[in-house]
């Protein structure tokens, strides 16, 4: 199986092109901390996202239109409204919160079972890996997308706050979207 990287690099391959991430997780998994990253934004000042944001940006030719939904329990039946046009679907997991692993593995899989996500690359963040207490992707006894044999997906290990494994790309001699998007390598099969 191939990985997300892969599928990346054939998404969009003209430049001015527009790219719809739909960022998702449970809430305090460091969704909005990943996104202002990406934007280049301070990080100092996060509070809870109520409802919904959206970042438009430009990353070495291409637009980025990334919708960050609010993870509270009342908010996610509401994440389907936004599926529609999604190119790539990225959640976020706190990777320090070993009580909500169950929780979080039940949205996921539950986002993976439906036909409106169908077909849609999935990056995994495993977040907050700077704190002593985050699980690594490895120690994970299975991840949802495993049972997916059809979804092309990634998990990737990352700090929101300090910005490692997630920094966008810039290489202008490069032509793929995935390195210009993520720094990260492709999953091993």
């Amino acid at each position: 199986m191939q990985g997300l990287l892969s599928i990346l690099r054939r998404l969009k391959q003209s430049p001015d092109q527009e790219v719809r991430l739909l960022l998702l997780g449970l809430d305090n998994a460091g969704k909005t901390t990943l996104l202002k990253q990406l934007a280049a934004e301070d990080i100092t000042h996060i509070t809870p996202t109520q409802g919904f944001n959206i970042k438009s940006m430009q990353s070495a030719g291409f637009k980025l239109n990334v919708w960050d939904i609010g993870g509270q329990r009342k908010i996610r039946p509401y994440w389907k409204n936004y599926f529609e046009n999604t190119d790539v679907l990225i959640y976020v997991i706190d990777s320090s919160d070993r009580k909500r692993f169950e929780e979080t593995s039940l949205e996921l899989s539950e986002l993976l079972d439906g036909e409106e996500l169908a077909g849609v690359p999935l990056l995994i963040f495993a977040n907050k890996q700077d704190l002593l207490t985050a699980s690594t992707p490895r120690s994970w006894p299975s991840a949802p997308p495993a049972h997916h044999p059809d979804r092309m997906w990634q998990v990737q290990a990352c700090s929101a706050v300090t910005a490692e494994g997630v920094q966008v790309e810039s290489d202008p001699n490069d032509g793929n979207l995935s390195s210009r998007l993520f720094n990260y390598p492709p999953r091993p099969d």
